[in-house]
């Protein structure tokens, strides 16, 4: 700092006090001198004090500075010294405003500054009117200016002045309304010394005590958000967010401080205003809620808080009061929490009675938009919906008519709702509990049709809706769904394009080859339209693609894969059928075994491992059709009159099992594609669908039309019999019980397996178990199984003809 008023002190003296004005006992100048009766003045206060001592302790009355007994203890103001005293103080007060007024520059001396603001400081504590007295010496300005200094004392001094200056005065705090003040004062928040904040809160709370200053704290960029961040803090000492609370609270007093902490996360201000406030401030207030971004948390506690009020906002008659209630529902629904609880709070027949009501009260399409999205992200968050009253006929979201109106909307509105509508059914049909209600309500509407046209629709969140509808609804209406999409109208054909023209894998795309997926298998028309267009020859080289990395790896990608490969495999059901022949040539060109071969050692991806079982099964089966045997002359003439030259030539090389030549691309034999091994390797997988499926295909070894014997002496070499039996003994599945008891009689029908297994008494009993709880044709192939092990020699007249 500059010393052009160093020698200010100098140039104004202050006026000298007079030994008169001093109390003999407090040696301090008087405010309220008396005379006592011999003539000696002393402060008012302090003399009582004496004489109240003196009475106490049984002593006479005596002059503190005489010690003469005063024969009486009356006071008499000394009305003229005290006037002489006041005129002296103005004097002296009037001197030493004058200083701290020119001392308060930034070209002061440090020490300068801090005692004119000390003596500010004294001056106000001293009697409110003080306070007048300093702003009429204009020295609030001076005392802002001093806050640009680079001295952290005498900022923090000049800030805790500013705040004794203006506390309980609103004059003083309209002079801290103008200019830049406030946003100077904010800027303190954020500085490292913990004092400075400590001092610009507590200046910021005197201040906000103001509405007028209120708005101009509020209105200063940042200022919210760092008290917010300050209020929640735990590094600032409780003293300090104990004063922003207080602070915080005072700007709630304008709504658009409210509209900023809530923005901020401080959202208690606003929710306390839309339960208790005004009609029109409950109405602004959800208007606010309604253009917020919240996290989940957020969201949460405010559904816990303010749901019934936004339902009841939300059934008013004003129409710009249901706007913003459904506007900030509509934020708080989307997580699963908070939609249960605005289920609970009974959010659901105001919601669907204004999606279906028309004519004077009707809701604009627009808001029509926002009920249908609130209604989706309910219905997704997988409560229990058809136990939840929604109409007057103790109607439930999945009633019949219910899903007769939503389809009769979908049908009848915009993209933008329709897709949220078809998100509604979605979340219906996830759930075990609705979908049945919602399968059959679609069925009696004739509404299936419509559904699958929606794949063809333009716009993306419509058909992306569309598809996951049609990917849940397909487990349960296959045949109907197969044969609206097998039609001339082409959907099949959008379908398959949705699901190979991106290479980035989409969840879109993920549920569009799931839907195609879960499609019957055996529906050959669709199967062999497919193969008209190409679908499984295409579908074969994304799935290499995919094998190969060629395609990027996303989260979408497991589902995409698992859906093409069970597309694909739907081809090896209809080898035997009329399109058999496209089919095992499509096969054979692909080299379709070998993949699912490989497919086979997609560890820890059961449904792949299954769906590639299954589909090994189906070719197998064809491979004693398939199977090239070889033709040998009769034989002539000298054969019959020399036998020894009847005998056949031996031929090497051909399939024991099949008695020809095979190969696994041409007939698909597991034994050619040393496919054997990989399928023994599934049958202790913890998945039974996985073993049920490697079971299947195995077991196509030992079936009618094959040599059951070399089969036998395959699973030998594989070491596959013995895992074969302990399935007999797991129990774990019907199924896998009932073909684990077909595969065991096959392998009985070996005669050292059959001694072998005869000794052991657990395979017994597992049969005998089979045999008497088992299922129709489990219980006939176990008595033949139990013939072989000479276990039950002799059955009653009901078995006696079977096997």
């Amino acid at each position: 700092m500059g010393d052009g008023n160093s020698d200010l002190g100098a140039q104004l003296r202050v006026e000298p006090i007079y030994d008169s004005f001093l109390c003999p006992l407090t040696k301090q100048v008087m405010h309220d001198p008396v005379t006592l009766e011999n003539g000696q003045t002393y402060e008012r206060e302090a003399i009582e004090k004496w004489l109240r001592e003196c009475r106490e302790s049984g002593r006479r009355p005596v002059c503190p500075l005489t010690l003469r007994e005063l024969k009486s203890t009356e006071l008499s103001p000394s009305i003229a010294l005290r006037h002489t005293i006041n005129e002296w103080n103005a004097r002296n007060e009037a001197s030493k405003l004058d200083m701290a007024r020119r001392s308060l520059s930034l070209t002061s001396l440090e020490g300068d500054i801090l005692q004119a603001l000390k003596f500010v400081q004294r001056l106000c504590l001293q009697t409110p009117f003080n306070k007048r007295v300093v702003h009429d010496a204009d020295l609030i300005p001076k005392i802002v200016d001093v806050l640009k200094t680079s001295s952290r004392q005498v900022r923090c001094t000049a800030l805790e002045t500013l705040r004794i200056v203006v506390e309980d005065d609103s004059d003083n705090k309209e002079i801290m309304a103008e200019g830049d003040t406030v946003r100077t004062i904010v800027k303190f928040l954020s500085h490292e010394q913990s004092k400075e904040r400590e001092e610009a809160v507590s200046l910021l709370y005197e201040l906000s005590n103001s509405e007028k200053l209120c708005e101009k704290i509020g209105s200063v960029n940042g200022a919210v958000l760092i008290l917010v961040g300050m209020a929640t803090s735990n590094s600032e000492s409780l003293l300090t967010v104990e004063m922003t609370d207080k602070t915080l609270e005072n700007l709630a007093q304008c709504e658009n401080n409210v509209r900023q902490m809530a923005e901020c996360g401080r959202l208690q201000p606003l929710l306390t205003l839309l339960l208790e406030g005004a009609p029109d401030t409950k109405l602004s207030m959800a208007a606010i809620l309604g253009e917020l971004v919240l996290d989940n948390e957020v969201k949460v506690f405010v559904a816990r808080t303010a749901a019934f009020s936004l339902i009841n906002l939300m059934m008013h008659t004003d129409m710009q009061a249901r706007e913003a209630a459904l506007k900030a529902i509509n934020q708080i629904s989307s997580d699963e929490t908070s939609a249960k609880v605005l289920i609970e709070a009974g959010i659901l027949p105001p919601l669907v009675k204004d999606l279906f009501t028309v004519g004077a009260n009707q809701l604009p399409m627009r808001l029509k938009e926002v009920s249908a999205t609130i209604l989706a992200n309910v219905v997704n968050s997988g409560h229990d919906f058809d136990s939840v009253p929604i109409g007057p006929n103790y109607q439930t979201l999945v009633s019949k008519e219910i899903i007769h109106n939503l389809l009769h909307l979908i049908n009848n509105t915009g993209p933008a709702i329709e897709s949220k509508l078809l998100q509604v059914l979605v979340g219906l049909t996830n759930s075990a509990a609705t979908v049945s209600s919602v399968v059959s309500a679609i069925k009696s509407s004739g509404a299936t049709i419509s559904l699958v046209q929606f794949i063809e629709a333009p716009q993306l969140d419509l058909r992306a809706a569309s598809i996951k509808l049609l990917q849940n609804l397909s487990p349960h209406m296959g045949p109907e769904l197969a044969s609206c999409l097998r039609g001339p109208a082409g959907q099949l054909g959008s379908l398959i394009r949705e699901i190979l023209e991106k290479e980035v894998i989409t969840e879109e795309q993920a549920a569009a080859v799931g839907f195609l997926a879960d499609l019957p298998e055996r529906d050959s028309g669709l199967t062999r339209q497919m193969l008209d267009e190409g679908v499984f020859q295409r579908f074969v080289s994304r799935i290499v693609s995919i094998r190969q990395g060629v395609t990027r790896r996303n989260r979408f990608m497991t589902p995409y894969l698992e859906g093409l490969v069970k597309v694909v495999a739907r081809v090896t059901f209809s080898l035997s059928e009329e399109s058999g022949a496209a089919a095992r040539a499509l096969c054979c060109r692909t080299n379709l075994a070998l993949l699912f071969i490989d497919l086979l050692q997609s560890n820890g991806l059961d449904n792949l491992q299954m769906v590639s079982a299954m589909a090994l099964e189906n070719l197998s089966k064809e491979s004693k059709n398939l199977t090239q045997l070889l033709e040998f002359p009769a034989p002539g003439l000298c054969a019959s009159i020399f036998p020894c030259l009847s005998k056949q030539p031996v031929i090497t090389g051909l399939c024991p099992i099949h008695r020809g030549i095979c190969s696994l691309k041409e007939t698909f034999c597991l034994l050619e594609g040393q496919a054997v091994d990989k399928l023994v390797a599934l049958l202790d997988h913890t998945n039974d669908k996985v073993v049920e499926a490697s079971l299947a295909a195995l077991a196509t070894l030992l079936e009618d039309g094959v040599d059951i014997d070399q089969g036998v002496q395959v699973l030998l070499e594989a070491e596959g019999v013995k895992p074969i039996l302990d399935l007999l003994l797991g129990k774990r599945t019907e199924t896998l019980r009932s073909r684990a008891v077909w595969t065991v009689e096959r392998l009985l029908r070996c005669e050292g397996i059959a001694y072998e297994v005869a000794g052991d008494p657990n395979i017994s009993t597992a049969l005998v178990d089979a045999f008497q709880h088992g299922e129709y044709r489990t219980r006939q192939i176990a008595e033949r199984a139990l013939k072989h092990v000479d276990k039950i020699p002799n059955f009653s007249s009901i078995f006696s003809n079977m096997g």
